[in-house]
Order: structure tokens, then sequence, then C-alpha cells
């Protein structure tokens, strides 16, 4: 059930509803004057939820370009991507020039 809290409850309680929404990771619905104004979520929460969002974004593009008949075989993508990774001395999978690692998979 989504918690709702009027403005005047932000304002006068400001650390509880912020500890809510960090420990809960869920977002908090305000209101003023009785109708519904701001949802406050954590930063967590929202980049969580831009990720996805994202995520959605490139996913529908993908979508749509295969419709469009912009397709490649899975060898030749995987086989791109391949290229931009090197294995350092530790068994790190390096990624470009960035200094962005990935550990091996553990299974």
């Amino acid at each position: 059930m989504p918690r709702i809290q009027s403005s005047a409850d932000l304002q006068n309680n400001y650390n509880e509803i912020s500890s809510f929404c960090r420990e809960n990771r869920e977002p908090v619905f305000i209101t003023k004057n009785g109708q519904g104004d701001l949802v406050i979520m954590s930063m967590e929460t929202f980049e969580i939820l831009n990720g996805k969002l994202e995520l959605y974004r490139l996913l529908d593009e993908g979508r749509a370009a295969a419709e469009a008949g912009r397709k490649r075989p899975y060898s030749d993508v995987f086989s791109d991507i391949a290229k931009h990774y090197t294995d350092d001395q530790s068994g790190n999978r390096q990624i470009g020039n960035d200094g962005f690692s990935l550990s091996p998979c553990q299974g």
C-alpha cells in the first residue's frame, strides 16, 4: 500500500520520511491541500528506476530496429563486444581503457 503524507508532514517529519524511503526503497506520495503533488524517493531508488527506464528505451529501440529490418547475427554482435574486452593479469576483464573491470563469473 503506498505511503501518502501531507506537505506539512514532509516539512515537520523530513528525517522520518527520508529514512522510510531509504530503508524501504519505496516512494512517498506528498499531498498539498488534499491533492497529489509530489513523489519522493531515495537517490538509490531513483537511480534504479532511471536505469530501468533507460533499459526499456534501449529494448524498444532494438525492437523497432529489428522490425525495420536492421538485424545482425548474434555471432557478429558478440564478436564485436569481445573486441572491446581484454584480460588483465588477475583474470579480470577490462573494457576499453577506462579501467572498468568485470570479475570472472562464479558458478
